[in-house]
């Protein structure tokens, strides 16, 4: 099983990730023959996640602008969520070497 904190490094990863593919979607998104990008999370068996950038067929029916802002608000929440999950796992430990030493 993976350690805590690098279950929550993955999480960041992939939060980066998301916010990479939709904001690169916004910046293509007036130019012609350009697919979407979307991000396919996969678990990994000893905990954590890990992911890949797919290509969206063209024409998805999705008010694509829209659906990328939301992505991107989206990816920034899952980004804190992880963040705090490290910050409280580096406290945690701070405490119990100072119980320690």
């Amino acid at each position: 099983m993976n350690s805590l904190n690098a279950i929550a490094m993955s999480g960041l990863n992939v939060a980066l990730k998301r916010a990479d593919a939709s904001g690169n979607n916004i910046a293509n998104a007036q130019t012609p023959g350009y697919r979407r990008e979307t991000v396919v999370p996969v678990e990994d068996a000893g905990g954590g996640v890990s992911a890949t950038v797919a290509a969206l067929p063209e024409g998805d029916g999705l008010d694509q602008l829209a659906a990328d802002m939301v992505e991107q608000m989206s990816s920034v929440y899952l980004f804190k969520a992880n963040l705090q999950v490290v910050k409280t796992h580096d406290q945690m430990l701070g405490a119990l070497l100072d119980l320690r030493a």
